[in-house]
């Protein structure tokens, strides 16, 4: 049953404006993708383009892991709300920013404050399905929300091509606008939860000795999640495909792999923890060991979508491991540190594998070690599962 807040219930609609929160921070990257090759030749001729076009495109992503946790903070003090509706704001005015500016290193400044918006929309947008849903119902918007930000990621890149395509190197750009008209339903239509509205809710320390465990296996999920996502392209092209389409379409499978899990998490959430832990690590390993040895495009782009449907699985179930942990009071602090460690692997994921590969002896060799890694850890979560009962839903 939906919580209240006042004389006020959350309902489907409160949930679904949530998920469009959260789906803007998969848009501020994923979108430009399709015009980072024009944005390189746009910036050829300014020293070091080669490596600043590409941070401009991540950064977002960076002040995701280092600031989540502030974010989640400023909510725990100063309402969700208001916190929300002012990064909307920021993100929509801020993201559309460089349709106007025309120096490299103003668009990458104004890409990092885009990213300080993305830390306080996903910590804040998913610690309100929290704050506004308990229990099943709770897991089941979680479920929902990954999966939507997986989809939508396939269409955002569609978009960003087309605009890129009819406008040039900014014309997706203009998508960050649609963040303009979502605050306004976020200013009309959400409601702050009675306990976590200011100077109610009592102080409460975040329980970091309960959780940290959850969150240092969240930084390693993030590193399988994202490798297999970021290196699709060349672990496919070892197959002797390089046709961009081939490959944007492997692209996709991966990502509706992700959406997948969700869903699946979403029927399973009741072993919630270690055992669907297991679960996901074990389908990851299966699939990076078919993606380094499977010999053609078909079997490998199966294997790379398998690893994601793992990854799919327990990246809600990691973020309800979290929740479940949690006092109400300490919940934006907790999600934003959850947040903070999701993306902190996304984020380290290229940078190991670029370690890694000349180490190991190549890519293929380096996602068959982290087979051995994701079964490693299947096996440890298996015994834990069999040592302890699932918490009990906060």
């Amino acid at each position: 049953m939906s919580r209240a807040a006042g004389a006020q219930v959350a309902s489907s609609r409160h949930a679904i404006l949530l998920i469009l929160t959260a789906i803007m921070p998969t848009m501020g990257i994923v979108a430009l993708v399709p015009v980072l090759p024009m944005l390189l030749r746009e910036f050829a001729a300014v020293p070091g383009s080669a490596v600043l076009v590409p941070v401009a495109l991540t950064i977002p992503a960076l002040c995701i892991a280092l600031f989540s946790p502030v974010a989640g903070a400023l909510s725990d003090r100063l309402g969700r709300k208001p916190v929300l509706l002012v990064a909307m704001l920021v993100y929509g005015l801020v993201g559309a920013l460089p349709l106007v500016l025309h120096d490299l290193i103003a668009i990458i400044a104004a890409r990092a404050v885009l990213g300080l918006a993305e830390a306080a929309i996903m910590t804040v947008s998913t610690a309100m399905l929290g704050d506004y849903f308990e229990g099943p119902r709770r897991e089941r918007w979680i479920a929902t929300q990954m999966a939507s930000v997986s989809v939508s990621a396939i269409a955002l890149v569609a978009i960003g091509g087309a605009l890129g395509e009819a406008l040039g190197s900014r014309g997706p750009f203009l998508l960050y606008l649609v963040a303009l008209p979502i605050a306004a339903a976020v200013a009309a239509m959400l409601f702050e939860p009675v306990q976590r509205a200011r100077g109610t809710a009592p102080k409460v320390r975040l329980p970091m000795g309960t959780i940290l465990p959850v969150l240092l296996i969240t930084v390693a999920v993030g590193v399988l999640f994202y490798t297999i996502i970021v290196q699709v392209g060349p672990i496919i092209e070892r197959s002797g495909v390089t046709s961009p389409a081939l490959i944007g379409l492997a692209a996709a499978g991966t990502n509706l792999g992700v959406a997948i899990g969700s869903i699946l998490f979403g029927r399973l959430k009741a072993h919630a923890g270690p055992r669907l832990l297991a679960a996901g690590l074990a389908l990851v390993g299966l699939g990076y060991a078919g993606a380094a040895l499977a010999p053609g495009f078909a079997a490998i782009t199966g294997f790379a979508v398998l690893a994601c449907v793992g990854s799919g699985l327990m990246l809600p179930n990691m973020l309800a491991w979290v929740m479940r942990r949690l006092p109400a009071p300490a919940r934006g602090s907790g999600t934003g540190a959850w947040t903070g460690a999701f993306f902190l692997g996304q984020f380290a994921a290229p940078l190991i594998a670029s370690l890694l590969a000349p180490a190991t002896g190549g890519l293929s060799q380096t996602l068959l070690l982290y087979t051995g890694l994701a079964l490693a850890g299947a096996l440890a979560a298996l015994i834990a599962s069999s040592r302890t009962s699932a918490l009990t839903p906060a």
